[in-house]
């Protein structure tokens, strides 16, 4: 028996208020959509096709070429979302069939289950309940007097005492194909909302005499996401989930809940985070490395026993041992090898800092190659752009450019040489020279008594 995969991805999420479809909100650097396709994937479905609405093409744009999509054009409910989903799928008579929300994040391994129950049971249908203090918004599960379920009341369409049911459906479900086709069949429009409600077959399933398994689980696990609200709750619980996972695998944290690791990251084992650590994408950091107080990192890598604090970091390289910040602003492009320093307020954009080689503070390195073990002064800047173009800078093994230096690209400063402080170097430089460009300092003797005698006499005119 095959297991193929319906997602539930047409809904205009208004209550979100925005331009983004709301399955395309993420949720700790993934999508929704992302967080339930992956969790269906581990069911090792035959076929997935996921509904779309009006923001179609949005929603197809992040979707692999092994995902099928169907258009519902016309919102008559989650009921008849189904059926078009089914049209494009043909014969699934001897398929099991799951359906998902898709804006349902924290699912993890509860498909698993689902599937597991509904076929060592033989039911019609299986789908996950949950306890909820407060079922605002949710489907009620009815059961009878000894808790057999026999159906699902919307809430719209629940009388009082079926509102003050907290059992609720989570709208995940594991359908016998041949039994949800044709209770799709004998849906109809009778209710508050004149929809094919999707929930409105575990009601007739009960009719015709059929098997029904409610399947508990956590709610924190079924929760959807419908607002900025209830997604900033959801990323509460997956970041949490996601931090406790690296602490059990070696990973030691100051104050977990400050620290936002996307699903992507990856961190070796002894690293050290303090509060205040945003990394995001496929940023990955290796062993003993210290992150943090106050660091952003998008898409870099982070070497072992590297030291990161007070520090931005986008599409970066950082290598082994090497250190950055405080206060330090890495660009696209920068690597900084092993051993290396990029300081306090320094920024750096496309340029490779080689093995031991630092730039430790007030510098500003654009478009640069920076050799061994060379030494950048206080306050050097690149001038890498001439108003069209950029250039580059070359600095040569164990070169020290000193404070203040202004290195006009393109340049190259040969191995060992170096620049007097305060220099606007335009010329290249040999291999052990060294360079100064500045005026002549003058003295005039008596300028402070001079200058004491003028202020003298403008405060007594």
């Amino acid at each position: 028996m095959a297991t193929k995969v319906i997602v539930m991805a047409a809904g205009e999420g208004t209550r979100m208020r925005s331009d983004v479809p709301k399955v395309l909100h993420e949720v700790a650097g993934r999508t929704l959509l992302d967080w339930v396709l992956a969790s269906s994937a581990r069911l090792g479905p035959e076929e997935t096709v996921v509904v779309v609405g009006q923001h179609a093409d949005a929603v197809r744009s992040i979707l692999g070429e092994s995902i099928r999509t169907v258009l519902q054009s016309e919102r008559l409910g989650t009921g008849h979302a189904v059926q078009i989903a089914l049209a494009e799928m043909g014969d699934v008579s001897a398929d099991t069939i799951v359906v998902v929300p898709g804006d349902a994040p924290l699912l993890n391994g509860l498909l698993l289950d689902l599937l597991d129950r509904h076929r060592s049971t033989g039911a019609a249908v299986t789908f996950l309940t949950a306890e909820l203090d407060v079922p605002y918004g949710y489907g009620r599960v009815v059961r009878t007097d000894q808790g057999e379920v026999v159906g699902v009341v919307e809430e719209a369409d629940a009388d009082p005492e079926q509102a003050e049911i907290r059992e609720v459906n989570a709208g995940v479900y594991a359908f016998d194909g041949a039994r949800l086709s044709g209770a799709l069949a004998a849906l109809d429009r009778d209710n508050a909302k004149q929809e094919y409600y999707l929930p409105d077959v575990v009601g007739l399933l009960s009719q015709e005499g059929h098997r029904l398994e409610a399947l508990p689980a956590p709610a924190d696990d079924i929760r959807g996401v419908n607002s900025h609200d209830q997604l900033a709750a959801a990323d509460l619980i997956a970041r949490r989930r996601i931090n406790r996972s690296w602490m059990q695998a070696g990973v030691w944290m100051q104050d977990p809940d400050r620290v936002y690791l996307d699903a992507d990251v990856v961190v070796g084992a002894g690293a050290r985070f303090y509060p205040g650590v945003h990394l995001e994408g496929r940023t990955t950091v290796g062993e003993r490395a210290e992150i943090g107080p106050d660091v952003f990192g998008v898409d870099s890598q982070i070497g072992v026993d590297a030291r990161v604090w007070y520090s931005v970091l986008r599409e970066v390289v950082v290598g082994d041992g090497a250190q950055v910040g405080p206060y330090a602003s890495l660009r696209p492009g920068t690597v900084l090898e092993e051993g290396s320093k990029a300081g306090t307020f320094v920024e750096m954009k496309n340029t490779h800092l080689d093995r031991g080689a630092k730039v430790p503070h007030l510098s500003y390195m654009g478009d640069a190659d920076i050799g061994p073990r060379a030494n950048i002064g206080a306050g050097t800047i690149t001038c890498n752009y001439d108003g069209v173009s950029k250039h580059k800078t070359v600095i040569g093994a164990d070169a020290f450019i000193g404070s203040d230096t202004m290195l006009v690209a393109p340049v190259e400063i040969g191995e060992g040489a170096v620049t007097g402080a305060g220099s606007t170097i335009t010329r290249d430089v040999a291999p052990g020279s060294l360079a100064v460009e500045r005026s002549s300092q003058e003295e005039i003797p008596g300028y402070a008594a001079r200058l004491e005698d003028r202020r003298r006499q403008k405060a007594e005119e």
